[in-house]
C-alpha cells in the first residue's frame, strides 16, 4: 500500500534568485533522504513561490524495505584465541554491528576463513522514518542566511509554517521552534491562512487563496498573458528567460499589464531605457513589429486585475523617475571632455596594492601594442588599438555609468562616437569588457579583442604579482572569469600566440607602477582555464595535451578535440601504444646526440628514420593525429626488428636520438605516453 506525502515550508519572502535553486535542492534532498532510508516512491514533484518551498512525493511505501546485510570481520586465526574462544577483536566486531558472537559464521575466502555476520533489520513504518524530515530541512544551504528574534540558529528567512501530510494525516514534528500542522498561508493580500486537506489537494487549496504553487504553471501563465497583450496591442515583447525566472519568483498570483512613458525619452540611447526597465524595474521591453523600441513596458503584478489602472500609474511613475535620471545624465555627460575624464583616472584606485586605473591602462596599452604585432593587426587596426588603449576607461567617470554601472563600455562607445572618435576605437571601448561571463558574448573586432586581452592580461598579472591569487572557490576579483575570457578570445580569433612566450615577453617589460611576479603560478592558472575549456574531454587526453610542448591555446583545444574523436576509432589503441613506447624510450635519449644514418643496422631502422625525416605535421589537428597514427606500422616494425637498448653505446644512443626526433614532432600535439588505452 502506498500513500502520498506533502512537505511545505512557509517562509518570509525569499530573494527571487534563491527560489528556483532552493526548490530543486529541497526536492533532491527529500529524494535522497527517502532513498537512504529505504522508503520506495514513484515520483517527486516540487513547488515554490516567494513564500514557500514544497515537495509532494507520490506512491510512497508505507514501510521501509527490510534490510539484510553481510559484514566481513577478522580472519579466523585472529577471531579465535589459543583456547578456541572468540577473541576481543571478534567480540568487538559483532558488538559494533549490534549482534553477538552467536551470530558469527566462518566463510572461506581464497583459502582463508573469515568471520561473517548477517544483520537483519525489519523495515519501520513510513511515519516513523519521516520524523527525520526536520533534519533534511535543516541541512539545506543558501547563499545568505539570517537569524531572527532571540534565536541563535540561522536560515535563509524566518520560518512561519511547516506542513507535513501523509495523505490526509498531519504528522507532528518541530522545525526551528515551529510546530507542524496542516495550515498554510494564502496570498499576502488576496488570501488568508488555510488548511491543506490532503497531499493531493495542495494546489487546489492554495489556488482558492490566490496562490499558484506550481512555478511552471505561473511561468506559463505569465507568458500566456504577455502573448495576449502582444496580440491585442500589435507589439512584440522580449521575454528574456532570466528576467522571466526572476519575475515568476516575485509573485504568487501573476497578472501582466502594459504601461507607457513619454516618447521624449526615446531620444535617450536605447540601452539606457532597456537597463532602466529590465535591470532596475524588472519590466519586459516592448517593441513594434519592426523591432523598434516603443514607449511601453510590460510588468507583472502580484495579484489580480482589480484596480489594475492604479497599479499601472504607480509603475509608470516609478519608471519615469528612472528615465529622468537617464535623460539628465545623457545630456550632462555630453558636456564633458574625454581628455579631462582620462586625466582624472589617475585619482581612481584600481586596487590599493596595485595602483590607479590610469596605471592599469598604461600597462594595458603597452601589452596591446605587443599583441597588435603578435596577432598581425594592420597599421590602421594597430593605430585604432593604440588610441582606444589611451582612453578606454573614461566612461567610468561619467554620470550615466555612475548611476547605471551595467552600461560601462556601452556608454563609452556612444560618447566616443559623439566626440568624433573612429568607429573602431569606439567599438573597442565597448568590447574590451567582453566576455563578461563564462559563456558571454565575445568581441567581434580584432581591435576590441586585442584590447580585451590586454586589459585582462594586466588584471591577471598584476593581481598575481601582489599575492591576490584565487584559492579554492574564493575569487573576489573574478580572475578565473578574466582568464577564461583570455582563452576564449585567443581560440575564437585563432591567434596562435604561445602563452609561455607571451608571459615571458610581457614579464620582461618594465613598468614604473608595478613589476610582474609569479610567472609559474600564472602559467598554471591559464592552463587550468584551458583544461576547463576542454569540457568533458577525458582526463588523460587533457593531461596529454596540456603536458605537450605547445602552449598555443587554439592548437591545444583543437588537439584535445581531435584526440577525443580519434579515441572512438578502431586503431586508436594500437597507434597510441606505439607512440607511447616511443615517448617512454625517448626520455632516455642524450640531447647532445644527433642521428647518424651510418649507424643504422637494418631496413626497419632506415624506414623509420625516413618517415621521421619526411614528417611535417600539417592541416587541422585531426589531420596531424592521422599523420602520426599512420606511422604506427613503421614504428611497430622498428621495435619488432630492432633492439633499441643495444650493447653498442653509439648504436643505442643513435636509436634513442631517432625516437627523440619523432617525439619532438609529436609532442607539439600531445605527450602520447600520458594517454590511457586500457
Amino acid at each position: 500500500m502506498t500513500k502520498n506525502l506533502l512537505v511545505e515550508l512557509g517562509l518570509e519572502e525569499l530573494p527571487a534568485y534563491v527560489v528556483t535553486p532552493s526548490e530543486k535542492q529541497l526536492g533532491d534532498k527529500i529524494a535522497a533522504f527517502l532513498t537512504d532510508n529505504r522508503l520506495d516512491f514513484e515520483a517527486i514533484q516540487t513547488f515554490s513561490t516567494p513564500r514557500r518551498l514544497a515537495v509532494r512525493v507520490t506512491g510512497l511505501a508505507d514501510q521501509q524495505t527490510d534490510l539484510t546485510e553481510d559484514f566481513k570481520g577478522p580472519s579466523k586465526k585472529i577471531a579465535l584465541d589459543a583456547d578456541g574462544n572468540f577473541s576481543k577483536a571478534a567480540q568487538g566486531f559483532v558488538r559494533g554491528k549490534g549482534l553477538t558472537v552467536d551470530d558469527i559464521e566462518f566463510r572461506d575466502i581464497k583459502g582463508e576463513e573469515y568471520v561473517y555476520v548477517t544483520k537483519h533489520e525489519a523495515g519501520q513504518p513510513a511515519r516513523e522514518v519521516l520524523a527525520g524530515i526536520p533534519e533534511v530541512l535543516a541541512s539545506m544551504t543558501f547563499p545568505v542566511s539570517m537569524h531572527w528574534a532571540a534565536n541563535s540558529f540561522e536560515y535563509i528567512r524566518p520560518v512561519h509554517t511547516l506542513t507535513v501530510l501523509l495523505d490526509d494525516e498531519a504528522l507532528e514534528m518541530d522545525f526551528l521552534d515551529i510546530q507542524s500542522g496542516r495550515v498554510s498561508r494564502g496570498h499576502r493580500f488576496l488570501g488568508q491562512a488555510t488548511e491543506i486537506a490532503n497531499a493531493d489537494s495542495y494546489e487546489a487549496d492554495l489556488r482558492a487563496q490566490s496562490v499558484i504553487a506550481d512555478a511552471k504553471e505561473r511561468e506559463a501563465l505569465i507568458v500566456e498573458q504577455i502573448k495576449a497583450i502582444e496580440k491585442e496591442q500589435g507589439v512584440q515583447v522580449e521575454i528574456d528567460a532570466d528576467l522571466l525566472n526572476e519575475v515568476l519568483n516575485l509573485v504568487e498570483y501573476p497578472t501582466a499589464f502594459m504601461g507607457s512613458f513619454d516618447t521624449k525619452y526615446l531620444e535617450v540611447p536605447e540601452e539606457v531605457l532597456v537597463t532602466s526597465m529590465k535591470n532596475h524595474q524588472r519590466y519586459f521591453v516592448v517593441r513594434d513589429l519592426d523591432g523598434n523600441l516603443k514607449p511601453n513596458f510590460i510588468s507583472v503584478r502580484n495579484g489580480n486585475a482589480e484596480h489594475i489602472e492604479n497599479v499601472v500609474k504607480g509603475n509608470e511613475k516609478v519608471l519615469v523617475a528612472r528615465l529622468e535620471d537617464g535623460e539628465f545624465f545623457w545630456r550632462e555627460d555630453q558636456k564633458l571632455k574625454i581628455s579631462d575624464l582620462v586625466a582624472k583616472l589617475a585619482n581612481v584606485t584600481f586596487h590599493e596594492k596595485i595602483g590607479s586605473l590610469a596605471q592599469h591602462m598604461n600597462r594595458a596599452k603597452v601589452i596591446a601594442a605587443y599583441l597588435a604585432q603578435k596577432a598581425g593587426l594592420s597599421a590602421d587596426e594597430a593605430a585604432a588599438l593604440d588610441r582606444a588603449a589611451d582612453i578606454y576607461k573614461f566612461d567610468l567617470l561619467t554620470g550615466m555609468v555612475g548611476e547605471f554601472d551595467e552600461l560601462q563600455g556601452i556608454m563609452g562607445e556612444k560618447y566616443a562616437l559623439l566626440a568624433g572618435e573612429k568607429t573602431a576605437v569606439a567599438a573597442a571601448i565597448r568590447e574590451h569588457y567582453l566576455p563578461n561571463s563564462a559563456e558571454g558574448e565575445l568581441p567581434e573586432t580584432k581591435v576590441g579583442a586585442a584590447l580585451a586581452l590586454a586589459d585582462k592580461l594586466d588584471t591577471l598579472f598584476s593581481f598575481f604579482s601582489v599575492g591576490l591569487i584565487p584559492s579554492g572557490s574564493n575569487d573576489p576579483y573574478a580572475l578565473r572569469r578574466a582568464t577564461q575570457g583570455i582563452v576564449r578570445i585567443l581560440d575564437a580569433f585563432g591567434w596562435n600566440i604561445p602563452m609561455d612566450e607571451l608571459v615571458d615577453d610581457i614579464y620582461a617589460l618594465n613598468f614604473d607602477s608595478l613589476t610582474y611576479d609569479n610567472k609559474a603560478d600564472v602559467i598554471s592558472f591559464i592552463k587550468a582555464r584551458v583544461d576547463k575549456m576542454m569540457g568533458k574531454t577525458p582526463k588523460d587526453i587533457k593531461e596529454a595535451v596540456l603536458a605537450g610542448s605547445t602552449f598555443v591555446v587554439p592548437d591545444m583545444l583543437a588537439a584535445a578535440s581531435a584526440l577525443l574523436e580519434a579515441s572512438k576509432t578502431d586503431n586508436y589503441k594500437s597507434a597510441v601504444e606505439s607512440l607511447s613506447r616511443v615517448f617512454n624510450l625517448a626520455e632516455k635519449a642524450d640531447s647532445s646526440v644527433t642521428v647518424d644514418s651510418s649507424l643504422f643496422e637494418n631496413e626497419q631502422e632506415k624506414a623509420l628514420a625516413k618517415a621521421v625525416s619526411d614528417l611535417v605535421l600539417t592541416g587541422t589537428a585531426s589531420d596531424k593525429v592521422a599523420q602520426l597514427f599512420a606511422l604506427s606500422p613503421v614504428i611497430n616494425d622498428f621495435f619488432d626488428n630492432t633492439m633499441v637498448m643495444a650493447e653498442d653505446e653509439a648504436v643505442k644512443n643513435n636509436r634513442l636520438a631517432l625516437l627523440a626526433d619523432l617525439t619532438a614532432k609529436a609532442d607539439k600535439l600531445a605527450k602520447f605516453n600520458l594517454l590511457n588505452t586500457k
